[in-house]
């Protein structure tokens, strides 16, 4: 597993496509998300697996690094992805990039 922190995935994001997963809940999506991902609450991730089947990097995104960090544990032995963790979750994010993204 690869860890990239927000700054870092910024500058990814202009040179490469990965997808982004966030495996938040669907409440936590709708107060704010990084524009482009997509979401699989993380209990939903073993039924969802074919979503990630094609995709060649995979960044998962969760809050603060926690929820993703397991949910990539649980992928690696279900998906050749590359798998990249995004520490500090979305909240690094808001604070990095995007002050105006609502926090929680």
């Amino acid at each position: 597993m690869r860890r990239i922190d927000a700054v870092q995935l910024a500058a990814h994001l202009e040179h490469q496509d990965p997808l982004l997963l966030d495996v938040r809940e669907p409440w936590e999506f709708e107060i704010c998300h990084i524009d482009g991902s997509i979401n699989i609450p993380m209990g939903q991730i073993s039924q969802q697996l074919e979503q990630l089947q094609t995709a060649n990097e995979v960044v998962v995104i969760c809050h603060h690094g926690v929820r993703s960090q397991q949910v990539i544990s649980f992928l690696q032995q279900q998906s050749a992805a590359a798998l990249v963790n995004l520490d500090g979750g979305v909240d690094a994010w808001a604070r990095a990039i995007d002050p105006d993204m609502p926090v929680y």
